[in-house]
């Protein structure tokens, strides 16, 4: 018999004041900022220049700050955005401590929240309060951000036979 997996939120089942804590977390490896920071043609040599790095007051590579947001987005996805039609922003990004390669970051978001949209009635709108923490329980990065989720039954992924 075939059985739905979690296919996510749509705007109906966010409460303002819930938490989630994501499910899974990831463990940052050297080839992931590497990637990363040439894919974006970031060219400060602190993300792949080893012998740079360890002159600078961290000792060694420092992760890219736009992977780490990167990743801890696509940690919120199945809770908070696998229905959603379009992200509106992002505010008050803070990055209190440093990623390495082979740290490990997980993510929980509260719903700040959540309002029917004035112009479109098959999405609400939900703020959600981000923050990632890294195997040592440090906070590495928060961020808000607001975000258009389509409500039941007008998500057109919906209509797609898997």
């Amino acid at each position: 018999m075939l059985k739905d997996g979690w296919r996510g939120r749509y705007y109906e089942d966010f409460e303002v004041g819930d938490l989630y804590r994501h499910r899974l977390g990831r463990t940052v490896t050297e080839t992931d900022n590497t990637l990363f920071t040439m894919l974006t043609l970031n060219t400060n040599p602190i993300h792949f220049d080893a012998n740079l790095a360890a002159k600078t007051p961290f000792g060694k590579i420092l992760v890219n700050s736009c992977f780490t947001l990167s990743l801890a987005v696509g940690l919120s996805v199945a809770d908070l955005s696998e229905h959603v039609m379009a992200n509106l922003q992002w505010n008050d990004v803070r990055l209190p401590s440093p990623v390495f390669i082979g740290d490990t970051i997980y993510a929980r978001s509260e719903i700040l929240n959540a309002r029917e949209s004035a112009s479109r009635p098959d999405v609400g709108i939900v703020t959600a309060r981000t923050t990632g923490v890294n195997q040592r329980g440090e906070t590495v990065i928060s961020y808000e951000r607001t975000f258009m989720v389509y409500k039941r039954g007008n998500d057109p992924r919906d209509a797609i036979a898997p």
